[in-house]
């Protein structure tokens, strides 16, 4: 760990994202580096906790995250929580002084608390190696993420603002890199010349659950597609960068999606949206969308999204990347599908369907399989199907955890940088702008479906 981080501040501590989430993970990367202990880890929220609730939430989070008695007995002694408005810069003052210098300040906190947070924050004298990390959405559309980019500048540095992606810490994510870049025999294939379209896939049979004050407002576009699938396409997309750190990487990255578009440059015909009615999954009874806790049926937001891309450079012309998200479908599907191009000849004598090759990484379990056309096990003149499979690396943590290591490491390896954030935004801003004016038919399907019909 670098010496530089003495405390872990989580603002925002009382809430679900920081005990459901964050502080299993954090249990779970101090078991994995018991030198990293030393932080002193300190909550703030705006509930009148007493230091007894506070250390109770930690050992309940702790425990749920199968972490050890002797890393929670570690954390219990070294830490503490401060009721605070964190939108006060008196608070704001108290609480970055509360431990040793320099903080790694966690805000899980609902995006406009942050932005507040971060404006009370210009009147700080921060110390010189502070660490910012925020969860997304960053920014509502790409003029509000340039004006955050802004806000953080006047903060600190840019590479010690992490933008908290956790899909960049997902083990699949990862050995995606070494899988493209460490073997020969792919890398020299990984263009239009040999590549037909690249599908990317988040399907779950998860519904709303209890999520309407955000997804709501959000929909699955902006949700997954605008912000994580996005960061695996440049992932996927990429130049071979000259080193395995911050910098090549997110510089390699920039330059992808710097060159997306939607499809044809047409965001109309790009994109399709659809919203689950009523259904069931796995015999579990799932109400219409609109029916839902929460909901306004006149935000006609999508529960399925899909976005067709291009990228407008030598390696990808003509090569779409197809982007898919959704909720309430018939099965899970987390996948990355590389399909090549059909082999261009099939000598006279062999018979038999011909499909493509394809290369397949599914995100949980971490597994990559590469379908091929082999002789058939009777008649050896007939084609049959063989996949070749191995498990991939699951990560020695979870993915919040290996990004709280690139936090308190003060590395933004695994974080999203502010070009890329208002990338991603200049992507999706025509699109959504369709959706708004209704120029694209909002489809629907029922729970545990594949998706509309018309979209098989």
């Amino acid at each position: 760990m670098s010496s530089a981080i003495g405390t872990f501040l989580l603002l925002g501590a009382s809430g679900d994202l920081s005990g459901r989430l964050l502080l299993p993970a954090l249990g779970q990367l101090l078991d994995a580096e018991p030198e990293r202990r030393e932080s002193m880890v300190i909550g703030s929220g705006a509930e009148d906790w007493s230091q007894d609730a506070w250390r109770e939430r930690i050992r309940s989070s702790f425990a749920a995250g199968d972490v050890s008695e002797e890393t929670t007995d570690a954390v219990l002694t070294r830490t503490r929580y401060e009721r605070a408005d964190v939108t006060a810069e008196a608070d704001l003052k108290r609480l970055v002084a509360a431990g040793p210098p320099s903080p790694a300040v966690y805000f899980a906190l609902p995006p406009a608390v942050a932005v507040a947070a971060c404006t009370a924050m210009k009147a700080l004298d921060l110390p010189d190696d502070t660490v910012l990390a925020l969860e997304k959405p960053f920014g509502t559309d790409a003029a509000s993420a340039a004006s955050l980019n802004r806000l953080l500048a006047d903060l600190v540095p840019e590479n010690q603002i992490q933008r908290i992606d956790h899909f960049l810490g997902r083990a699949t994510v990862l050995n995606l890199v070494g899988v493209r870049f460490a073997n020969r025999l792919l890398e020299p294939l990984w263009n239009n010349t040999h590549i037909d379209s690249v599908d990317i896939t988040y399907d779950e049979q998860l519904t709303l659950e209890n999520r309407a004050g955000y997804y709501d407002r959000a929909g699955a576009l902006t949700d997954m597609i605008q912000s994580h699938l996005l960061q695996v396409l440049a992932l996927v997309a990429m130049e071979p960068p000259a080193a395995a750190d911050a910098m090549e990487l997110r510089d390699a990255k920039a330059t992808v999606l710097r060159a997306c578009h939607p499809w044809n440059g047409d965001p109309v015909a790009a994109g399709r949206r659809a919203i689950y009615s009523r259904g069931s999954i796995d015999g579990r009874a799932v109400p219409d969308y609109v029916a839902e806790p929460g909901v306004d049926p006149e935000r006609h937001t999508e529960t399925l999204a899909e976005l067709v891309l291009g990228v407008d450079n030598w390696r990808w012309a003509g090569v779409p990347f197809r982007l898919r998200s959704g909720k309430a479908l018939r099965s899970r599907r987390k996948e990355i599908v590389i399909t090549f191009k059909p082999a261009p000849h099939l000598p006279r004598g062999l018979t038999g369907d011909l499909p493509p090759a394809r290369l397949r990484l599914s995100m949980g379990p971490d597994q990559m399989a590469l379908d091929l056309n082999v002789n058939g096990p009777d008649d050896p003149m007939e084609l049959d199907r063989a996949t070749l499979d191995a498990n991939l690396s699951p990560g020695r943590l979870p993915a919040y955890g290996e990004v709280l290591a690139g936090l308190l490491d003060a590395d933004p390896f695994l974080s999203v940088r502010g070009d890329t954030a208002e990338q991603c935004w200049r992507i999706v801003d025509p699109v959504l702008e369709c959706w708004r004016r209704g120029a694209v038919p909002l489809d629907t399907y029922p729970a545990g479906s594949t998706g509309p019909d018309a979209w098989r």
